[in-house]
C-alpha cells in the first residue's frame, strides 16, 4: 500500500462570489462556547489526573495483596541410607537455617522438614497442595539434597522432581491458580565439572478471566543451583554456594527487586565469587553457574513494586 500523500486543494471550488474582505458566516454567541470549553478542559484535566494516579504496569505484576505471603517448605535431606550410595551432606543444616531466616524475613511461613524419604516428600507436598491457599499470595519450596538430572534424592531412594512439583499444577491445586509457585533446588544435576574460562581483559488469588484457559504448568519457577549435567558445590563450613548467594541477595534486595532480577544477581555472585578449593587437583579450581527456568506469567515482587 502506498504512503498517504498530500493532495492539492482547489481553492476556488464551490465559491459563487469572491471579495477582497474577510468575513464571518455569523457573529457567534461566545458565552456558551467559553463555558463549554472550560468544562471540557476541566474534565480532561480530571481524566489525566486519574490516569497519572493509576499504574499502567499493575496488570503485569502478580497481586500480592493477600492476608499472607504464603508457605515456604524446606526439605533438608542430610543423612542417607547406605543402599543409596550417597554421603552425608555436611553443611546443609547451615543452609536450612540461613534459608529459614531469610524467607521468614520476607514474610513467608517457613516449615523445615529433615531427612524425608521419597514417599515422605510426596506425602508432605500433596498435603500442602491440598490445603486452602486462598488467603496466600504465593508458595515456595526448597529442596536441599543430592540429585541427578531431573532427579532429587530422598533418604532412601531417588525420585523425579516433576513427581513432587506436579501436585501444585493448576488442575490439582486450585487455590494457587494464577499465583507464583517457586521451587529452589540445591542438588547436583550430573557429574560434569566446570573449569571456567579467563575472560579477555576489558571486556518480583483471582479467578481466571472468563473463557480464558490457562496452561497447567503456568506460574512455576525453578531455580536450580547448577545447570543440567553438572555438579553443585557445597562447603561443609559455609554451606552451598547457591544458598549462600541466594540468601545474601534476598537479604539486601528481596523486597526491592523483581524475582528475575534477584536470581540474575544470584547467578552473578555464584559465577564470580566462588571457586572450588580441593586437595584433589581434579576437583580444584572449579566453577558453577545456577540456572533459572521460569514459567511465570507476571512480574513478582515480594515487597512493594516500584
Amino acid at each position: 500500500m502506498a504512503d498517504d500523500q498530500d493532495l492539492p486543494v482547489d481553492e476556488g471550488a464551490g465559491d459563487a462570489e469572491s471579495t477582497d474582505e474577510d468575513t464571518t458566516d455569523a457573529r457567534p454567541d461566545r458565552s456558551s462556547f467559553v463555558a463549554s470549553f472550560f468544562n471540557k478542559k476541566k474534565k480532561n484535566a480530571q481524566k489525566e489526573s486519574e490516569k497519572d494516579n493509576s499504574d499502567p504496569d499493575a496488570s503485569f505484576r502478580y497481586n500480592m495483596n493477600f492476608e499472607k505471603l504464603g508457605k515456604c517448605i524446606i526439605i533438608n535431606n542430610k543423612n542417607f541410607d547406605k543402599n543409596t550410595g550417597m554421603d552425608i551432606r555436611t553443611g546443609t543444616d547451615r543452609d536450612a537455617k540461613a534459608l529459614h531466616d531469610c524467607f521468614t524475613n520476607l514474610g513467608f511461613e517457613v516449615i523445615i522438614k529433615n531427612d524425608l524419604t521419597c514417599q515422605g516428600m510426596v506425602d508432605l507436598l500433596q498435603k500442602v497442595a491440598g490445603e486452602d491457599h486462598r488467603n496466600s499470595a504465593c508458595f515456595a519450596c526448597i529442596f536441599l539434597s543430592h540429585g541427578e538430572e531431573n532427579i532429587i534424592f530422598g533418604t532412601d531412594d531417588k525420585i523425579p522432581i516433576k513427581e513432587l512439583t506436579s501436585c501444585f499444577r493448576g488442575d490439582r491445586c486450585r487455590t494457587l491458580v494464577e499465583k507464583p509457585k517457586l521451587f529452589f533446588i540445591q542438588a547436583c544435576r550430573g557429574t560434569e565439572l566446570d573449569d571456567g574460562i579467563q575472560p579477555d581483559s576489558g571486556t518480583v488469588y483471582e479467578e481466571p478471566t472468563p473463557r480464558c484457559r490457562l496452561p497447567l504448568e503456568a506460574d512455576f519457577l525453578y531455580a536450580y543451583s547448577t545447570v543440567p549435567g553438572y555438579y553443585s558445590w557445597r562447603n561443609p563450613g559455609q554451606g552451598s554456594w547457591f544458598v549462600q548467594a541466594l540468601c545474601t541477595i534476598l537479604q539486601e534486595y528481596g523486597k526491592k527487586l523483581e524475582i528475575m532480577q534477584i536470581l540474575t544477581r544470584v547467578n552473578n555472585m555464584v559465577a564470580r565469587n566462588f571457586e572450588s578449593r580441593n586437595s584433589n587437583p581434579y576437583y580444584d579450581e572449579k566453577k558453577q553457574i545456577p540456572s533459572v527456568v521460569s514459567m511465570l506469567t507476571k512480574e513478582l515482587y515480594f515487597g512493594k513494586a516500584p
